[in-house]
C-alpha cells in the first residue's frame, strides 16, 4: 500500500488539531477522543511517512522542518475537502441553479446529449439549458457570463483571449451522401466528382469553413460553383437524402446518421481538416459544483467510442 493511501481524514484533523492547540489533551478534548487515540493517530502518521512531524519538549509541541512543510499540505487538503462537501450540501439544499451550454453542431448529436443525460442521473435538481449557434456568438456569450461553458472546435487564437480549452479528442470532415447515391463504390473515385452535384458548404463564419476551403484547393479545386452553406443538420439531412447533392460537414455531426445508415460517407482523405475538439470555459472563472459536474459528464461522454 502506498504511502498516500494509509493516510486518512482522521490522520490530518489530529495532526492539524495538536498543531493548532499545541496540546494533546485539549485535542483530545475537542475531537472528543482520549489522549491515547490522539497520540496513537499521531504517531501511525509518522510512521507512514517515515518523519517525525512534532517536537515535543519542555517547551510544548511544536512542528519539525518536515512538519512545517507537511502542515501547508494536510490544510490545504482539509480545507478542500470541507468546501467540497459545503459546496454539494448547498445544492442539494438550494436546488434550481442552473448550467448553461453552448454546443457547437459537432457536439449537438452526441457528445452533448449523452452527457446531459449521464448528468440528470446524477438528481442534484440542477436545470441544464443547451443552446446553439456559430462559434462567434457562443464565446462572446461566454465572457460575459451568458453561457457557462462552450464545447466544440478549438477557436482561432485571438477568439480565445481570457478563456481556456481543454482538449477531448480530435475530428474532421466527411463528405455525405444519401444511400444509393452515384458517387458510392465509383472506382476509381475522384474527388474533383463531387463538383458534378449540389456542394453544401459550411457556413463562412463557422471554424470548418477555413479547413475545408484548404482541402479543396489542396486536391486542385477552386471556387465551388453555386454552393449551399449550412451547417443545419436538420436542413443538410433532409437535402441530401432528397437529392444527389454532396455535404461537406463535421463527421461529428452527422456520426449518429452514417452509423445508421440514413447517410453515407464519402472515401475521401480528409485528415488534413482533423483539429481538436473540447471545453472551453473563461479562464477567471472559478466553475461551480454543477458546472465541474456537468464538464466531468462531458468528459466521460467523448471518451466513448464515436458511432
Amino acid at each position: 500500500m502506498s504511502v498516500a493511501a494509509r493516510i486518512k481524514f482522521r490522520h490530518l484533523q489530529c495532526f492539524l488539531e495538536v498543531v493548532r492547540l499545541k496540546s494533546v489533551s485539549k485535542a483530545a478534548t475537542l475531537l472528543g477522543i482520549t489522549q491515547p487515540a490522539v497520540s496513537k493517530t499521531i504517531r501511525e502518521l509518522e510512521d507512514a511517512l517515515e518523519v517525525s512531524l512534532l517536537d515535543r519538549s519542555k517547551r510544548g509541541i511544536q512542528t519539525t522542518a518536515f512538519g512545517d512543510v507537511f502542515l501547508r499540505y494536510a490544510g490545504a487538503s482539509v480545507t478542500a475537502l470541507r468546501q467540497g462537501v459545503d459546496s454539494i450540501a448547498q445544492v442539494r439544499a438550494k436546488g434550481g441553479a442552473a448550467v448553461v451550454i453552448g454546443a457547437l453542431p459537432t457536439v449537438s448529436s452526441h457528445v452533448v446529449p449523452c452527457a446531459v443525460l449521464n448528468f440528470k442521473a446524477a438528481a442534484t435538481g440542477t436545470v441544464v439549458r443547451v443552446v446553439t449557434g456559430d462559434n462567434a456568438v457562443l464565446l462572446a456569450q461566454l465572457r460575459v457570463g451568458e453561457v457557462d461553458l462552450v464545447v466544440g472546435r478549438l477557436a482561432d487564437p485571438e477568439q480565445m483571449k481570457g478563456l481556456a480549452f481543454e482538449p477531448l479528442y480530435a475530428e474532421r470532415v466527411a463528405f455525405v451522401v444519401r444511400p444509393g447515391h452515384p458517387l458510392i463504390g465509383r472506382t476509381p473515385f475522384r474527388l474533383a466528382d463531387v463538383l458534378d452535384h449540389t456542394i453544401l458548404l459550411p457556413s463562412p463564419g463557422s471554424i470548418i469553413r477555413p479547413l475545408v476551403d484548404r482541402l479543396l484547393i489542396a486536391n486542385g479545386i477552386g471556387a465551388v460553383p453555386d454552393p449551399i452553406e449550412t451547417v443545419s443538420l436538420p436542413f443538410g439531412r433532409a437535402y441530401v437524402r432528397a437529392s444527389d447533392a454532396v455535404w461537406i460537414i463535421s463527421r461529428g455531426v452527422v456520426a449518429d446518421d452514417i452509423a445508421e445508415g440514413v447517410l453515407a460517407e464519402l472515401p475521401v482523405d480528409t485528415d488534413m481538416t482533423r483539429g481538436p475538439v473540447g471545453l472551453t470555459t473563461r479562464a477567471d472563472t472559478p466553475p461551480s459544483l454543477p458546472q465541474l459536474m456537468l464538464m466531468q459528464a462531458i468528459r466521460a461522454a467523448a471518451a466513448e467510442p464515436a458511432p
